[in-house]
């Protein structure tokens, strides 16, 4: 998971304020211009905190550290969105261009949502990319610099952890044509594979191992892979203590690559295996 600075389109000047920024504050004006510059270009969707790069998850440190900056850089401000008061560093967003945002759905500046995205009331945090036709339905959490591609539909009450620190770490990834199942959690830089479905209630952290039922194979720690049903299940392990269930997620089916999702097939799938729907 490489680092991709060298090719960011955030000044290298971010690097160089980095380097010192226990000494930075509110009161470092030209400071403070950078660090607003460099996180304007990642709310409107020019930069980005990492992206799909050959398959693999390539990280960009510099825009990382400029959200980071932020909050040395940026002082505290009051504001109000109707009777709801406010008292941070960072601002809500305030460019939906072609985007749906359903009252009581909120976005911090730095975040970006392509044209299509559809928010129901729900939080995207700072660093966040969420692209075009998708789904954050109600109370689902996108976190800091998660990257979320095209047609995904986070379902409601969906956690999406993110990773802001340290810079260098990868986020969160949820690839195109996703589904992932109310009350799931996708944490600490774990990746979800195109167009796989990610049943209810599914914890997937980044040391997690993701099993083939079929075969017994651990196939990875973190990931499920593209075009598959993936559920919560357990493994057991010995310990000097008795034996305990370790959680783990487990391959239940591939799909054919571009199949769509079917609610009811889906169903019979998880019904099938004993799988509550």
């Amino acid at each position: 998971m490489s680092d991709v600075t060298t090719s960011s389109p955030i000044s290298p000047a971010i690097d160089e304020l980095w380097a010192r920024r226990a000494e930075l504050s509110p009161a470092d004006v030209d400071a403070r211009h950078l660090v607003v510059g460099a996180v304007d270009l990642l709310d409107r969707g020019e930069a980005r905190a990492a992206r799909l790069v050959g398959g693999e998850v390539v990280v960009d440190e510099r825009a990382k550290r400029a959200i980071l900056l932020a909050f040395r850089v940026l002082g505290m401000a009051r504001s109000q969105v109707g009777d709801f008061h406010h008292h941070d560093r960072v601002p809500l967003k305030s460019s939906f261009e072609g985007v749906r945002v359903v009252p009581g759905a909120i976005a911090r500046w730095g975040a970006y949502l392509a044209p299509g995205v559809v928010l129901m009331p729900s939080f995207t945090n700072i660093g966040a990319y969420v692209d075009a036709g998708t789904m954050v339905d109600t109370w689902a959490t996108v976190g800091s610099c998660a990257q979320i591609g095209r047609n995904v539909h986070l379902s409601g009450g969906v956690g999406i952890g993110g990773v802001l620190e340290p810079p260098n770490a990868v986020p969160v990834v949820v690839e195109d044509d996703a589904l992932i199942g109310s009350r799931a959690m996708i944490v600490e830089g774990a990746r979800v594979g195109q167009g796989a479905v990610v049943g209810a209630g599914t914890i997937l952290s980044g040391s997690i191992p993701v099993i083939d039922v079929e075969t017994g194979e651990e196939l990875a720690r973190g990931r499920i892979p593209d075009w598959c049903v993936a559920v919560g299940g357990t493994r057991q392990k010995e310990y000097p203590g008795g034996t305990f269930g370790l959680p783990c997620v487990l391959v239940i089916k591939r799909l054919a690559p571009g199949q769509r999702h079917d609610k009811a097939a889906l169903n019979e799938v998880l019904r099938e295996h004993g799988v509550n729907t």
